[in-house]
């Protein structure tokens, strides 16, 4: 089983590398509820010490599915095909994924996804508390005078 490598943190940060995404079949973990084993998927609110988000890499084999269709009680998440091509269905609605594809999906909304290429397909998920984002981009930036250090 892979492991995360942690580049760099302090108080304000947390770096890791996850390294090349071909690889991400090689992460497996312990479902927490079911207790199942998963290949070719990667949390990682708690390498990084998120507040805010749960972000997943995740791969399917070719010609696979994901095992199950599922719901979130409170979360939204944000799907973003990174490799392959394939389906995504939410409830009733089946439509076509490939490289680049986003598809963002209410609590509610009965998921899935399937691998339809010859290659592993390399997807990332990003789930957040749904309507939680109060301020986002410009909104809630501000500029500062910092010295880079490269």
């Amino acid at each position: 089983m892979k492991q995360i490598e942690k580049l760099s943190e302090n108080a304000n940060f947390t770096a890791i590398n996850l390294g090349n995404l071909d690889d991400v079949m090689s992460y497996s973990l312990i479902h927490p509820v079911n207790k199942s084993l998963l290949e070719g998927k990667v949390f990682l609110k708690e390498a990084t010490n998120a507040t805010g988000t749960e972000i997943s890499f995740n791969s399917l084999a070719p010609h696979a599915a994901q095992p199950y269709f599922h719901i979130h009680r409170k979360n939204e998440e944000t799907y973003i095909i990174i490799k392959g091509f394939g389906f995504f269905q939410v409830d009733e609605d089946c439509f076509e994924i490939k490289e680049g594809s986003v598809i963002r999906v209410a609590p509610q909304g009965n998921r899935g996804i399937s691998n339809a290429s010859d290659e592993i397909m390399i997807y990332m998920v990003v789930q957040s508390k749904e309507n939680s984002l109060e301020e986002h981009t410009t909104d809630d930036g501000e500029r500062r005078p910092f010295e880079p250090k490269w």
